[in-house]
């Protein structure tokens, strides 16, 4: 049995993509006969995060994390985020000599200028500190790892990411009221960084549904909700069910290193239509399985021509399983 330890900021009951990656390699890790622990912040005091209450931070983390990697002394140890406990985590490997790994999820320094102007370069260089000191540090996509290269980054591995392609197939007959078609979708957190706003103010036929939450739902409930269906956080296959009622999954974030939802909406047979940005430039073939345009509005109406099963064969391409195993070879080096 070998032992892992995985320290995240981010972790239930919280819905974003880090601890989506987590919960998905977990039964990957265990079927290869890892022992995972998890330092997360429910173990912890904490505060609420600024401009997104519902994500705890953990207070005066720093020596128990120590105490808790003495007591776990695991054989490997990955840490997740940029946080609180990814940095009390940090110092205490660094202190005892204990080489970790990182994964750079999310283009943090992008979401603090997005909320505080200027503030973007040294975001940057902070999080260029965290991960300077991994002996690894992953990425999803052969793109962002170029482009974090370029930014001084070192050490950088790529680990692709995946879909669960059996949950997330289409129900043809899903429990739920029809709604006008064609239906166009967004799935994913309601905040400022996701841009959710550009696809609520396209002109479009049929229906948008809104399926998600975050610090911008009611407002943006409160400005469109007449016209536009708003139905909140879905999880496993109650998800299924309300993209199975759609059409096109139409995607508008400008700042995305991969985004797991694209793979999601295609392993349901949904076209995307997306911004060329990186994350949808890495997984849509043009004209094949989506349209990547700065006009969402002909992007999104192209989609309803594309084809279901162009897009399901898409997301085929995308293993848990494989990226365990991509992620366990770093992990063997670190041991």
């Amino acid at each position: 049995m070998k032992r892992l330890l995985i320290v995240t900021d981010a972790w239930e009951p919280q819905v974003n993509g880090v601890v989506r990656v987590v919960q998905a390699l977990l039964p990957e890790l265990a079927a290869r006969g890892y022992e995972v622990s998890i330092i997360e912040p429910s173990q912890f005091r904490r505060v609420a995060m600024p401009f997104y209450p519902e994500i705890p931070l953990a207070l005066f983390a720093r020596r128990r994390v120590a105490r808790m990697i003495s007591e776990i002394q695991p054989d490997a140890v990955c840490l997740m985020t940029e946080g609180p406990l990814g940095w009390a985590a940090r110092a205490a490997c660094r202190a005892r000599g204990i080489p970790f790994a990182s994964w750079y999820h999310s283009h943090f320094q992008l979401y603090v200028d997005v909320r505080l102007r200027g503030l973007l370069r040294p975001a940057q260089a902070f999080i260029r500190h965290f991960h300077s000191a991994a002996a690894h540090t992953i990425v999803s996509t052969e793109s962002l790892k170029q482009v974090l290269e370029a930014d001084g980054f070192k050490n950088l591995v790529v680990v692709p990411l995946g879909v669960d392609i059996e949950l997330f197939t289409r129900n043809p007959n899903p429990p739920l009221p029809p709604l006008p078609s064609p239906v166009f979708v967004y799935f994913g957190r309601l905040a400022p960084e996701k841009n959710v706003e550009e696809f609520l103010q396209l002109a479009l036929p049929g229906t948008k549904l809104v399926i998600g939450d975050g610090p911008l739902r009611k407002k943006l409930e409160e400005k469109y909700g007449g016209t536009h269906k708003f139905v909140g956080y879905k999880r496993g296959v109650e998800l299924v069910d309300w993209l199975s009622l759609a059409d096109v999954f139409v995607f508008p974030s400008l700042t995305e290193t991969f985004g797991l939802v694209v793979v999601e909406a295609l392993a349901c047979g949904l076209a995307v239509a997306a911004h060329d940005v990186m994350g949808p430039r890495d997984i849509i073939e043009q004209g094949v399985d989506g349209y990547l345009s700065d006009d969402l509005q002909s992007a999104a109406l192209q989609c309803l021509d594309l084809s279901r099963a162009a897009c399901r064969k898409k997301a085929e391409q995308y293993s848990w399983s494989h990226s365990a195993d991509e992620f366990i070879k770093i992990l063997t080096k670190l041991a």
